[in-house]
């Protein structure tokens, strides 16, 4: 068994042995000496190295190269591209300062006690192994009327409810609308002012609850369950929501207006604190961990440490960012821009990745499946799904008009999209 796993320390890695993903660019190759692994004990598939292209460009590699979306498979990389995520502050734990790259650091246990007790483990059996799928392709199975633009769409698996808000109204569709064309919704919810349109809305992890913003000057607070009414309307200071976000424990909600970020004790309905950020850099809000991310028109994405309220880091994408939105283990955030690149970087590491795409667009959506072995892009009216890491193309679909909003349901069963005046249901085929 010990043969299943990855050398490091005084063992580099063989060129070949590199998978093809975390090969440096000729730019920035360092010697065959640092080539080690990653991780003391990271775990390899079996069987040869697999012959899989290379259709993600390192942003600090001055060569960059086109991505191919018609690339191989090259799934056997998942367990290497979201992996290894620093805890917060930097550095983790586990590497010391002075460390080789790749040394297991614990002083109190050496390796060959490590081996020993590897060799001691009976191997797992294939059959055994519960492996995420992703999906092979869509069908289109119903459309709900819901009569106006479609600009947020939520999705509750337990029971199935699809939730479609734009101006004055949300709609309520049960399971057996999403598998038709002409049925009437189970319930709309009408708000006080009919002028009033909501542009981002966000289902609580529970699903129990949902919150909604923007153009209304406030965030509106929705209990869904056993029949869907607001428990709370929260005051803003801003005219204009553009985007929301929850932390993964739904304690804190960010609403982001133009040059500033509302941060909610959504729990019980307190503004923490208005945080400026640059003016054209609030479009887009999302949160990993004690993170919070901003974009927009300034091109430039930062981040924001939630405890002290700190700037930490600013990335400069060179185009507008339409969208921003990260992985289920909050490990990887993406960010979609206007000229339809997709840009992945690591949550706490120096690394990134672009996804090139070289076409222009006014909508880009994104969002990530909850198993996290795929996510969708929207690019105006044309929908892709993307597996994770290797971003080869699973599938791709075409509507009659720009795709304004996106949801994949939290069982991995459907993909809704909202556009000009209705939403449309694709069951996931796997």
């Amino acid at each position: 068994m010990a043969d299943m796993f990855l050398r490091c320390g005084s063992h580099p890695l063989s060129a070949a042995e590199i998978p093809p993903t975390l090969r440096p660019s000729p730019a920035s190759r360092k010697p065959p000496s640092t080539a080690h692994c990653a991780k003391c004990l990271l775990w390899r598939p079996p069987g040869p190295p697999s012959r899989d292209s290379q259709p993600v460009t390192e942003m600090h590699s001055m060569m960059q190269q086109q991505w191919d979306p018609h690339a191989q498979d090259t799934s056997g990389l998942q367990s290497m591209w979201f992996s290894e995520a620093e805890p917060e502050g930097g550095t983790g734990s586990r590497f010391q300062p002075g460390d080789k790259t790749g040394q297991f650091s614990s002083p109190s246990l050496p390796n060959r006690e490590v081996w020993s007790f590897l060799k001691a483990i009976p191997p797992i059996p294939d059959e055994a192994v519960v492996k995420q799928k992703s999906p092979c392709g869509s069908w289109r199975v119903g459309t709900l009327r819901h009569g106006k633009r479609v600009n947020a769409i939520a999705i509750s698996s337990a029971p199935c409810h699809v939730y479609t808000c734009g101006t004055g109204y949300i709609r309520v569709w049960d399971e057996n609308a999403l598998h038709a064309s002409d049925r009437a919704p189970q319930a709309q919810l009408d708000f006080q002012d009919p002028r009033n349109r909501v542009l981002t809305c966000k289902l609580f992890p529970d699903e129990q609850s949902l919150i909604t913003g923007g153009m209304a000057r406030g965030l509106t607070l929705w209990d869904l369950a056993p029949t869907p009414q607001v428990r709370a309307q929260m005051a803003s200071t801003g005219s204009i929501c553009y985007s929301l976000a929850l932390s993964s424990d739904a304690h804190l909600c960010l609403a982001s207006f133009k040059g500033f970020v509302e941060i909610w004790d959504v729990q019980n309905q307190i503004l923490i604190r208005k945080h400026e950020v640059p003016p054209y850099a609030s479009r887009c809000v999302d949160i990993t961990g004690f993170k919070f991310w901003t974009g927009g028109e300034d091109t430039t994405l930062y981040s924001w440490d939630l405890r002290s309220y700190q700037k930490l880091q600013q990335h400069n994408l060179c185009h507008e960012i339409l969208s921003i939105t990260h992985d289920p283990s909050e490990e990887w955030v993406l960010a979609g821009l206007k000229m339809s690149d997709v840009v992945i970087l690591h949550a706490h590491r120096e690394e990134k990745y672009k996804a090139i795409v070289q076409r222009y667009t006014q909508h880009h959506n994104l969002k990530f499946a909850s198993c996290g072995t795929y996510f969708m892009a929207t690019l105006d009216e044309v929908i892709h799904c993307l597996a994770a890491p290797s971003l080869r193309r699973l599938f791709q679909a075409e509507e009659c008009y720009n795709i304004l909003c996106c949801e994949v349901s939290s069982d991995n069963r459907y993909l809704v999209t909202g556009s000009k005046d209705s939403a449309t249901v694709y069951q996931l085929l796997y």
